[in-house]
């Protein structure tokens, strides 16, 4: 990359647009021009410390590498339509970052971005922290390590995912997901996974109210749960808990098998239930 764009300021409208084969060092996309769509269509770029705060910034990038750089609240929607993208040691306050995107790494980023994520596909975060609403909406071929969440309806209409060691405090996280595994994790909030199918959750300590209804293929293997009253409504599950579950209510089918079981309610059903639910002997 011959092409070293330094120390400078850009506003206006497509200041870099169709940018190849260059690197753009500790520059400012910012200033009275308010111009969007600075990078669009930006091909083998690496940008490195620089500041966004403008609209739109990397749509339509493909082969480009972000470091070191902050995209503020004014950087709306910073990255759509982009393929084979590394994001690293990056903080992203713009709403909707990533959007029908392929092929994008994420490393060490702190991201405070409602709708982060939706309709990606091959999305790998490794060591970052978010805050969202809507999370990785509809996005599939997912691989997350490491991750600290905070928000709420995360994981939603996901498909084939994979999430190690990690924390998760989010509500109505992982509805209607298919094929999602979650390993050596906690996970905390209300109506975790309702709707979702192979949900598979490995030594994860589970944490808030009326968890895992309505999922089909459910699995849980050498978790621990708390504050999980009403479980497992109307789901077909395997589950061995270690501890305690507070409350079972309605399983469909299957087995439940936790050290101690506080309740298990069966009572206005409206399915006939197989499950086998007891406490180890």
């Amino acid at each position: 990359m011959a092409n070293i764009i330094e120390k400078q300021r850009f506003d206006a409208e497509r200041a870099l647009y169709h940018l190849q084969d260059a690197q753009v060092v500790d520059c400012d996309f910012a200033g009275p021009a308010d111009g969007e769509s600075v990078l669009k269509e930006c091909r083998h770029i690496e940008v490195r410390g620089c500041r966004f705060s403008l609209r739109y910034p990397l749509w339509h990038a493909e082969h480009f590498t972000l470091r070191g750089s902050t995209m503020d609240a004014a950087t709306r929607a910073p990255i759509w339509y982009a393929k084979d993208g590394l994001m690293e040691d990056t903080q992203v306050d713009g709403i909707k970052c990533l959007r029908e995107c392929d092929g994008i790494t994420l490393r060490r980023c702190a991201l405070h971005s409602p709708e982060f994520g939706w309709k990606c596909r091959g999305v790998t975060m490794e060591d970052c922290a978010a805050e969202s609403e809507y999370f990785l909406f509809e996005s599939s071929n997912v691989q997350i390590d490491r991750l600290r969440m905070q928000g709420k309806y995360s994981f939603q209409y996901m498909q084939n995912v994979q999430i190690r060691r990690s924390t998760l405090d989010t509500k109505d996280a992982f509805w209607h997901s298919r094929n999602v595994t979650v390993e050596d994790s906690v996970v905390k909030g209300e109506y975790l996974g309702w709707y979702s199918e192979g949900l598979t959750l490995v030594r994860c300590h589970i944490i808030g109210t009326q968890p895992l209804c309505y999922c089909r293929g459910l699995r849980l293997i050498d978790c621990t749960m708390e504050g999980t009253d009403l479980s497992f409504e109307y789901s077909e599950v395997d589950a061995d808990i270690k501890g305690e579950i507070l409350s079972v209510k309605n399983p469909k089918s299957g087995r439940i098998v936790a050290d101690k079981i506080g309740e298990v309610i069966w009572e206005d059903s409206i399915l006939d239930s197989t499950c086998d639910v007891r406490e180890r002997g």
